[in-house]
């Protein structure tokens, strides 16, 4: 709309664009009421709906107008306006968790998880926790397949939510039973199953599980299910089930974030009972339990080292052999990524095991930034990753239980004018990629020539 000399908003009447907007409203209300008096045939159920949604478009519009005439606390209201629109948009999805159609509960479920990883919600979920953990139980003793590993995931989201604590352990406490149940059956689908171990590791974890006798059990539940695939005792491995090595992957996984809370006493004799039989696993068919089999017995390593400065495993020159060919592993009967996802972990493994030497990693979020300089900080941040996906540094930023768990404090709170003076300028950020282009050029082509000479 165009502008008066004066600044005002096309008139210099003050309120005149809400009167125009009244008169719409007016107007579109005679409007539908004659459509509505000359068609026949329709019911009124029909007739409302173009009704609301013109009323609605306008209400929308004068709205707008009147919080463009409030002027500087405008961000505020929007700001309280929107928490509550998207309160009341979980507490639909809540409610729809009671739906009595599958496909519903699915939805929304699946509303919760996006919800969940994207936003901090520790304020709306400490008060409708009880009810969540409801509906999800639910879910989780009636629902089948699809529907008990969504539960199961969105649960291990609650918990990270409420950010450890009393709220989840109490949690923990109350779905352990009906998780376990899942988990140990054989019947049961096998993605809820692998859902359900995630969740018992994560949930474990989180809690104040570590001082009481839930973690003995949670590792005890979880060597049950990938110590399946330890070698029979003539030492050759088993043939698994379809499905069955994706779940002794989670298992494993699960049980390796445990181990990091474990005392010495403890970790000393999970080492003795469990590193010898992981070797031995180093030959599985299936290129992902090989990998979190590697990544386990790099962290077990490290962990054994913590404990005692020379520590050794046995037949070292045996494990860096298994490694050594894992590695540089070419069998073209394997997928192309495969052997390049599995070289690569296999390279790191080696390294440490043979050096100690391990590739440090820096995870950037916002201002800040979390160094990922060994296997017991790479399994956790990994952990988390696997859950909350791509909101991962979103909770690094606003997540307090994150935060403390990789000791960044409290969360950061920057003005506007702090976050812009941050931001380089689009030629600094050319310059930069221009010179990370050419060292990344570089190292190739050292790595190129070596390939050349061993040619």
């Amino acid at each position: 709309m165009p502008r008066s000399k004066k600044g005002k908003r096309g008139s210099s009447k003050p309120g005149s664009l809400r009167q125009e907007v009244l008169q719409l409203q007016l107007s579109a209300k005679g409007s539908l009421k004659g459509v509505r008096n000359g068609m026949k045939g329709e019911s009124a159920a029909s007739d409302d709906e173009p009704t609301s949604d013109i009323l609605s478009h306008y209400s929308s519009a004068s709205e707008t107008a009147s919080v463009l005439e409030e002027g500087p606390g405008s961000e505020q209201v929007d700001e309280q306006t929107a928490q509550e629109e998207t309160e009341d948009k979980l507490k639909q999805c809540i409610d729809n968790l009671m739906d009595r159609s599958a496909k519903t509960r699915l939805a929304a479920l699946e509303s919760l998880r996006q919800a969940f990883s994207s936003r901090v919600l520790y304020d709306f979920l400490t008060g409708h926790r009880l009810t969540v953990r409801d509906y999800l139980e639910r879910s989780l003793k009636k629902g089948v397949g699809e529907e008990q590993a969504a539960a199961a995931n969105v649960f291990t989201m609650l918990c990270i939510q409420l950010g450890g604590g009393d709220e989840a352990e109490e949690g923990f406490k109350s779905l352990c039973p009906v998780l376990t149940s899942i988990l140990s059956d054989d019947s049961a689908n096998i993605a809820a199953r692998q859902s359900c171990a995630r969740a018992l590791g994560m949930c474990c974890y989180v809690s104040t599980a570590e001082e009481g006798e839930d973690l003995v059990k949670t590792l005890a539940l979880l060597e049950s299910v990938f110590s399946s695939s330890y070698p029979n005792t003539e030492g050759t491995l088993p043939t698994p089930k379809p499905g069955l090595p994706g779940l002794h992957t989670a298992a494993l996984q699960a049980w390796s974030l445990l181990a990091t809370l474990c005392p010495t006493s403890k970790l000393t004799e999970l080492l003795e009972l469990h590193l010898p039989k992981l070797q031995a696993c180093l030959q599985s068919s299936d290129v992902n339990y090989r990998i979190a089999v590697g990544e386990t017995i790099a962290l077990l390593v490290e962990l054994g080292r913590d404990i005692d400065e020379e520590f050794e495993v046995e037949d070292t020159e045996s494990l860096c052999e298994c490694l050594k060919s894992l590695a540089t592993d070419g069998n073209k009967h394997r997928a192309k990524n495969d052997r390049r996802k599995q070289r690569s972990i296999f390279r790191e493994v080696l390294h440490y095991i043979e050096n100690e030497d391990f590739n440090e990693e820096k995870i950037r979020f916002g201002m800040e930034s979390v160094y990922i300089d060994g296997w017991m900080r790479k399994r956790i941040y990994d952990a988390f990753k696997e859950i909350l996906e791509s909101g991962v540094r979103h909770h690094l930023q606003y997540n307090q239980l994150l935060r403390d768990i990789f000791g960044l404090g409290p969360p950061l709170i920057l003005d506007a004018a702090t976050i812009k003076g941050s931001k380089i300028s689009r030629a600094e950020k050319h310059l930069f990629n221009a010179a990370a282009f050419k060292a990344r050029t570089k190292q190739r082509n050292k790595v190129r020539d070596k390939r050349a000479d061993v040619m």
